[in-house]
């Protein structure tokens, strides 16, 4: 699965992640993300993989967001397009089911915390440095 996008669409020139997993519910293992990739690249990874296997791969851009509000932004429309989708498909919740990451209780989060917030600045220089450990440069 991936996106549609249109020949000219500025998202086609981000990295892209594949993401493998159970194609049934009959099987219980963790998800296995792979990339950055261009994107002509991760779909044909993706089409390789699951061609003789029983997988789902979801090729999809990252997103290289430097700051909590353009995050917040992605998960508001992210979860107003869930909202959308589960008022046609979702009978049983009357579309009115939540997404998330655990219901707010001790142990939904790691003990030490997230530490604090960086800066964009901080997280391009974090960006910078990633890219130049995938192009083969400097070890981690």
């Amino acid at each position: 699965m991936t996106l549609e996008l249109p020949a000219e669409s500025p998202v086609r020139d981000l990295p892209w992640i594949i993401t493998y997993g159970p194609l049934n519910d009959d099987e219980d293992w963790e998800p296995v993300v792979c990339g950055p990739y261009e994107r002509v690249h991760a779909l044909a990874l993706a089409e390789e993989v699951i061609a003789d296997e029983q997988l789902m791969a979801v090729v999809e851009p990252l997103m290289a967001f430097t700051g909590p509000d353009q995050m917040r932004a992605e998960i508001a429309l992210a979860k107003a397009t869930a909202a959308d989708d589960e008022l046609v498909f979702d009978d049983e919740t009357d579309g009115h089911q939540e997404h998330g990451f655990g219901d707010g209780e001790a142990g939904d989060h790691p003990a030490h915390g997230p530490g604090p917030l960086p800066d964009p600045d901080e997280v391009r220089a974090g960006m910078a440095r990633l890219a130049t450990r995938f192009a083969g440069g400097e070890p981690g």
